[in-house]
């Protein structure tokens, strides 16, 4: 079996994170390919960044030459995933909606602690769009941007935690997902200072992904996602910036 992640922000160093958490939570015999866009930002935190992170993951999907069984959108309440489902009929799974659902077998309520306040609305949508909302506890800011988690793991762990523990005893939520696809490898500090489970985003939806695939199941090119109708299209030029 071989699975896509694709990164949406066009920084390596954080795709290869991401790909060293899914090859963790994959199963023997599933292949991880990573795949970091060829433009967009170094970091994806509001609208813009994330509807252009949308063209740009459908456009590095779409030139990836290979066969694949399965594709993950690494990006946390980002725009997307609908796009890619309807191009493919492979399996497309977005973290957001796979840490969520996830999370709901293991507690009755949630929360999410992610990077910065501005991106709140983004995941909060998303959930609301996945009909996942209704058992969101809450979802907590840590204050750090996204290339801030790479550079001070120490600081990155103490906010995580700030905020979990925060979100558990006036939240009152029973679990929490790790709100950045950048915090891959960091739910064990948060589970020890919390006490509850702690879903990784990325590994959820490794393991979401190979169970669809297992039980060979695709896409529904029915209604909502069929193909994009047959007419003139004008892609952006691959490698420009």
């Amino acid at each position: 079996m071989r699975i896509l992640v694709a990164n949406v922000n066009t920084t390596a160093s954080m795709t290869e994170a991401i790909a060293q958490a899914a090859r963790a939570a994959a199963a023997e015999g599933t292949e991880i390919v990573p795949i970091t866009p060829s433009f967009g930002a170094e970091s994806v935190e509001g609208n813009y960044e994330s509807y252009l992170a949308a063209v740009a993951v459908q456009e590095a999907v779409r030139d990836y030459d290979g066969q694949y069984d399965a594709v993950i959108q690494a990006g946390y309440g980002e725009h997307g995933r609908e796009g890619l489902q309807e191009l493919l009929e492979v399996p497309v799974v977005d973290i957001t909606e796979a840490a969520a659902s996830t999370a709901m077998y293991l507690g009755h309520k949630y929360s999410v602690v992610t990077t910065l306040d501005r991106t709140l609305p983004l995941i909060e949508d998303r959930l609301l769009l996945a009909g996942l909302s209704a058992r969101c506890a809450s979802v907590r800011a840590s204050g750090l941007s996204v290339l801030e988690l790479e550079q001070d793991r120490d600081r990155t762990v103490e906010a995580l935690v700030r905020e979990s523990v925060r979100a558990v005893e006036e939240d009152r939520a029973e679990v929490i997902c790790l709100g950045c696809g950048g915090m891959a490898g960091l739910d064990e500090a948060v589970r020890e200072a919390t006490g509850v489970p702690v879903v990784d985003g990325v590994a959820a939806a490794v393991t979401v992904a190979q169970s669809l695939v297992g039980m060979g199941l695709k896409t529904s090119k029915v209604r909502t996602y069929a193909p994009p109708r047959p007419k003139g299209l004008i892609r952006p030029v691959a490698g420009a910036s």
